[in-house]
């Protein structure tokens, strides 16, 4: 592939981020620029993307964070016609099955309080007490749990790849070029990202970079001097069998932290490693230990027919995760002005790539958010010391 000299845009990642973004770019009529996508794996099997769960919730307690996952319900409901190339429309296989959040006693007025934004939002979402509860999940054990929130409509999961590929595919037929390589070098003049060097060789000039490298987000703006404080975290998902049939199940986060939901025939399940089990991490070895310690005997005490499960299989993915405060970050750096970033979604990614491929666009082609301001995600809140409190992550 012949590649020019010089792009208006360069996104450094071609997972679901930097294709939102090459797509929302390629759609607007007011832009005509030139578009690069630099994507170092595009078999994309060991990307944060393709290992994750495809979840898609309103239910957050930061207004961005709704407002996000509201267009992306919007947006995934009409991808059929968006996404189309030459009338072959992705299937994106939305599973409205709900999220569950359940609350102990101690949690009980956050989570009240979570719905009631949800609800001032538009978000549908079921405030339900132990009895209804139980009555509405019977498979449930309800013991200390106080209360639970339950989206009964526009939540549940998709199939991220399928997502990322539609976009990718669209982008490309809308004009971006993608190429398989990896920006090793930034070069900066006067203030501002001139131009980017390959790991296959050679220099691009470029108007704008776009840091959509997902857990890599923080070695890429160090290439730039910049201090971005997003690391790759690495999840283990663990597949079961389990031994009692039982209704289908929304995704279902205990008090605990632990998530578990449906998948095909068998069930997944989730937790986050405690701080100190938590490092910085490039390998995808699954941490086994996780589940012996707290999965199971979370799963055990809360679905009683879990007390009988086979573990199948595991795998691990890596969370871009915004060490700063677990939110995203998005829009221009304050000093190098023409780097823009759309990083540390801390798992949150899918669902939040429309809102954020359309945010950077209105960005590089008007200079401003036109449809959602999301101006309360942006850098200058890291040097500030102005973190947003998120406290629905899972």
């Amino acid at each position: 592939m012949t590649l020019r000299a010089h792009y208006d845009v360069v996104i450094a990642g071609g997972g679901v981020m930097g294709s939102a973004i090459a797509y929302f770019l390629g759609a607007n009529p007011d832009f005509d620029g030139s578009v690069l996508v630099v994507e170092r794996d595009p078999s994309y099997a060991d990307c944060a993307t393709t290992r994750s769960w495809g979840g898609i919730r309103q239910q957050f307690s930061t207004p961005e964070n709704v407002r996000m996952s509201l267009f992306a319900v919007e947006f995934i409901r009409s991808a059929a016609e968006a996404l189309a190339v030459e009338g072959e429309a992705p299937d994106l296989t939305f599973r409205e099955q709900g999220y569950l959040f359940l609350a102990s006693t101690a949690g009980q007025a956050v989570l009240e309080g979570n719905v009631a934004l949800q609800h001032s939002l538009g978000a549908e979402v079921l405030l339900l007490d132990p009895d209804a509860l139980a009555s509405r999940f019977p498979w449930l054990n309800t013991a200390g749990i106080a209360a639970g929130a339950f989206g009964a409509r526009n939540e549940g999961w998709i199939d991220p790849s399928a997502l990322l590929h539609a976009f990718r595919r669209k982008a490309r037929a809308l004009g971006a070029t993608y190429v398989h390589d990896e920006v090793t070098g930034i070069d900066t003049v006067r203030g501002r990202v001139a131009g980017v060097r390959l790991g296959a060789g050679g220099t691009l000039g470029c108007g704008a970079l776009v840091n959509a490298a997902g857990p890599q987000a923080g070695a890429l703006a160090a290439l730039a001097g910049l201090d971005l404080p997003v690391r790759p975290r690495k999840r283990t998902t663990f597949v079961f069998d389990c031994r009692e049939p039982l209704p289908p199940l929304p995704l279902t986060i205990d008090p605990s932290g632990v998530a578990v939901r449906p998948e095909g025939g068998q069930y997944i399940a989730i937790v986050s490693p405690p701080g100190d089990r938590d490092p910085d991490s490039a390998d995808l070895e699954p941490d086994h230990g996780l589940f012996e310690e707290i999965v199971w005997p979370a799963l055990a005490e809360r679905v009683p027919a879990f007390g009988a499960i086979k573990v199948t299989g595991a795998w691990a993915g890596h969370y871009d995760y915004n060490t700063f405060d677990q939110n995203a970050v998005l829009g221009p750096h304050p000093v190098l002005g023409n780097v823009l970033f759309c990083n540390g979604f801390s798992g949150h990614g899918i669902q939040q790539s429309p809102a954020a491929g359309r945010a950077l666009a209105e960005l590089i082609v008007y200079g401003r958010y036109v449809t959602l301001d999301l101006s309360t995600l942006s850098f200058e809140r890291i040097p500030a010391g102005l973190a947003i409190r998120e406290v629905n992550v899972v």
